[in-house]
């Protein structure tokens, strides 16, 4: 998936930012939660209608996301806890953005892009339930077309481009739709080929 190939990539610029918030004093739990609140303050920017801030405010945001696991491996202080209280916000982090978008929106009158946000969601939602299902009958599962990096990825390229013309957050919105939901049934089927014999499938 292209989220593995940029989280290889990533680590030598994740770490000195890992040293950094260590020197600070600051528990890998403490950034995880700060990096949700900074996530609800650009749902706030993007309810108001700075698309383009926005977009670069979750590009910020996002290094919270991604330097508290690296901190939590440097400091020795992995948890179970800690990745179930990562991977809970990062959900909630996805559905308030899209939250902030809705509000806009709304605000617009614009009913198609409320609809492709209703269906976003739900698709990243079942996404990620598709795999903590399987993960509890003890079937690992990663793969899938639209994880939770490919989707912001995009919903960032559509709000910093935005401002060229208004039919691309739509068009990467429409993409979105579609395409978390297919993940979903992707790793559904998935799940299936793995274990669908045991069944009698």
């Amino acid at each position: 998936m292209f989220s593995e190939m940029v989280r290889k990539h990533s680590r030598s610029l994740l770490e000195p930012i890992a040293r950094l918030i260590n020197k600070l004093g600051l528990s890998p739990n403490v950034v995880t939660v700060s990096g949700f609140l900074l996530m609800v303050g650009v749902a706030f920017v993007l309810a108001q209608g700075h698309l383009f801030w926005g977009g670069l405010l979750i590009i910020g945001s996002a290094l919270f996301d991604a330097v508290d696991g690296t901190l939590a491996r440097m400091i020795g202080r992995t948890s179970r806890f800690g990745a179930f209280l990562d991977s809970t916000l990062d959900r909630f982090s996805e559905a308030v953005i899209f939250l902030g978008l809705f509000i806009y929106f709304i605000g617009q009158d614009h009913q198609l892009e409320l609809i492709l946000i209703y269906a976003t969601v739900v698709g990243s939602l079942m996404v990620s339930y598709a795999r903590a299902r399987a993960e509890g009958i003890g079937v690992p599962l990663k793969d899938g077309w639209f994880t939770r990096f490919e989707r912001i990825f995009l919903l960032v390229v559509g709000l910093l481009f935005s401002f060229i013309t208004a039919n691309l957050l739509t068009l990467i919105l429409l993409v979105l739709a579609v395409f978390t939901n297919v993940t979903a049934v992707q790793r559904m089927y998935l799940v299936w080929r793995m274990i669908g014999s045991e069944e009698g499938s």
